[in-house]
């Protein structure tokens, strides 16, 4: 009898048999084959920080979507976010990577160690002032349509930064926002989909999308402020000046919000970025607790 191929088979077959699941699994060395060369004139430690705060905001907000698996309003909704957190799971991967290749928090008393580090001990063994994720992806998740509001914000400024940051002089960076920019269209596709459903819907419906618009927008405040290390890296034609980015924010948001019936806030004046420099408040504890307890617990355990 011929053997029918079932979709496993195909997901298989279509990494010819590495049976890849998700974008950034199933390497030994996420980085392996890629040029990892620092590009001339560019500080090290500016990269490392710079990848970092890139790939904390994704660990994070994978994190918090994680939290609706079999709480989403719908089973397919479950799978679609948990889809979500993978994609954003396997950028974190690759930028955390990129962050340890160049040797970034090597000697941090977290990780207690002198030997450059890989994406798992800079995902489980950082203390939260090492992080350097913002506000927006630490927050808790609120209602299913604040989460919704949420990842439209995240997954809209994410999108124009990793467009911009194709163009990148470190060849790192540059791939993995090649990679990006596509699951990051249909993450802002996704959300802004929910968005308009849920505020022009029911009277409860549009009254949730409204709260959970005015809940998100305080954390637009510090995303659009650069930090020292970012203008270095600009100025070098490394990273990407999140001043750069709020035109278009504000117009996809503008235009979402106005579709689905919502009042857009006013915007939140600018504000030092402190969630890049390692100020956080109690929710990033709590959700690292989670995230880090049984590696922690198990620090020498393989999976």
């Amino acid at each position: 009898m011929a053997h029918e191929e079932t979709v496993y088979d195909a997901l298989d077959h279509a990494h010819g048999g590495e049976g890849h699941w998700a974008f950034g699994t199933g390497f030994d060395e996420p980085l392996a084959g890629v040029d990892t060369t620092v590009p001339d004139g560019v500080d090290p430690a500016d990269l490392g920080a710079y990848c970092l705060m890139l790939g904390d905001d994704a660990l994070v907000l994978a994190q918090r979507l994680t939290q609706w698996v079999t709480a989403a309003p719908e089973l397919e909704e479950e799978v679609a976010v948990a889809n979500v957190a993978l994609d954003l799971l396997g950028q974190a991967r690759l930028l955390l990577a990129r962050a340890g290749s160049v040797g970034v928090l090597g000697r941090s008393r977290s990780l207690a160690t002198d030997s450059i580090p890989d994406e798992d001990a800079l995902a489980y063994f950082r203390d939260p002032d090492e992080f350097r994720s913002t506000g927006l992806v630490e927050a808790e998740n609120g209602d299913f349509g604040q989460t919704m509001v949420r990842l439209l914000v995240a997954s809209t400024v994410r999108l124009a930064v990793f467009a911009r940051l194709r163009e990148s002089r470190d060849p790192v960076l540059a791939a993995i926002a090649a990679k990006g920019v596509n699951e990051l269209a249909y993450h802002r596709d996704h959300a802004a989909r929910w968005v308009l459903r849920l505020g022009d819907g029911t009277d409860e419906s549009h009254r949730r999308a409204q709260a959970g618009v005015d809940a998100v927008w305080p954390l637009l405040a510090d995303l659009f402020t650069a930090t020292d290390v970012e203008r270095r890296l600009t100025g070098a034609g490394v990273a990407v000046d999140p001043a750069d980015v709020r035109e278009e924010v504000h117009e996809v948001l503008t235009t979402v919000l106005g579709r689905a019936t919502l009042r857009v806030p006013g915007w939140p004046a600018d504000a030092a970025p402190r969630g890049r420099v390692g100020e956080h408040g109690p929710e990033l504890t709590a959700l690292l607790a989670d995230l880090q307890g049984l590696a922690r617990q198990h620090p020498a355990a393989t999976w």
